[in-house]
């Protein structure tokens, strides 16, 4: 039997997570206790947001579900504005990115290419925990070259009052490839003092089954790519029952979201690819996803996209 107490995070998405899509996923579906957004950069000395940012940030929370923000900076003082800007709009919680695998984020020493300078990571979280009020965790890997930089960094992270640490068992140089190590997170798990979140390849309930009975003392859950698949992942994970109308409430959400994105984009046909990169994801819970993502990936118009979405459901 899952623990009630169990919660479940929407793991951020660059491109996919944003505010649109956490409105209307929240909407739709149950079972997630928190969503975090896509990470934020670039905050000015002067602390005024872009129309852009802003618009991100407008809910603490959708439909009850917790927003947590995100940033990804190697500057403290850049993210205690973030911290204050935040605060004042409300929100509770600022979530570190410290686990970005992407060459072009962590060769700047950003995300996971922070992870194997240990002093540095410390010296930003001595700064920021001197200066700013709200709850402050962090989402990392378990180094960047090697699992063996973590070692280092389990005193930095112990010293620290975090309020969470989100753990994906990759280093960063894998990106997504292979698979995340339970094994050693398990060996993690007594060494670390702070409530620890196990992120990486929940993909159906099975999988979280294994992970559960393998990681008792483990509550919380951050899941990404499996939810994006299955979007009723969390509520399976929790025991709650499935709709009968499964395929109608996810056609209604896909078209709710479609038209989200073409509010949000003043009707640009920018719109449709933002439905294509979550496409790659959500194809994946159809039979033939190679077919069902071909059909949309070779859209060019609205008609177009609406019309191959309208097949692709007549014809699951």
């Amino acid at each position: 039997m899952i623990n009630p107490d169990t919660k479940i995070y929407l793991a951020p998405f660059q491109g996919i997570t944003g505010q649109v899509f956490r409105a209307c996923y929240a909407k739709y579906f149950v079972g997630v206790d928190k969503m975090y957004t896509p990470y934020f950069a670039g905050i000015n000395h002067d602390s005024r947001l872009s129309e852009k940012k802003s618009f991100e940030l407008q809910n603490v929370s959708e439909n009850g579900i917790s927003v947590i923000p995100q940033i990804l900076s190697k500057d403290a003082d850049e993210i205690i504005r973030f911290a204050h800007i935040i605060q004042n709009r409300g929100f509770t919680e600022l979530n570190w990115n410290l686990g970005c695998p992407f060459p072009q984020v962590a060769d700047k020493k950003r995300g996971s290419g922070m992870l194997p300078y240990p002093a540095m990571v410390n010296e930003i979280l001595e700064k920021v925990f001197a200066k700013i009020e709200i709850h402050f965790s962090v989402k990392c890997r378990l180094g960047y070259f090697s699992a063996e930089e973590f070692e280092a960094l389990i005193p930095v992270f112990n010293r620290h009052n975090l309020s969470e640490l989100t753990l994906h068992p990759r280093i960063g140089k894998q990106l997504y490839r292979g698979s995340a190590d339970a094994e050693i997170f398990e060996a993690l798990i007594p060494k670390l003092r702070m409530p620890l979140v196990y992120n990486g390849d929940i993909f159906t309930l099975d999988n979280f089954i294994v992970l559960k009975n393998r990681f008792p003392s483990v509550s919380s859950w951050m899941i990404g790519r499996g939810l994006l698949t299955n979007p009723f992942l969390p509520a399976m994970i929790k025991g709650i029952e499935q709709p009968e109308n499964s395929q109608k409430l996810l056609r209604k959400f896909v078209e709710e979201l479609y038209l989200g994105y073409r509010k949000q984009m003043n009707n640009q046909l920018v719109a449709i690819g933002f439905m294509k990169e979550y496409w790659r994801y959500f194809a994946e819970s159809f039979e033939d996803p190679h077919k069902v993502l071909k059909k949309i990936k070779k859209t060019r118009s609205f008609d177009e996209y609406e019309d191959a979405v309208a097949q692709v459901f007549q014809h699951p």
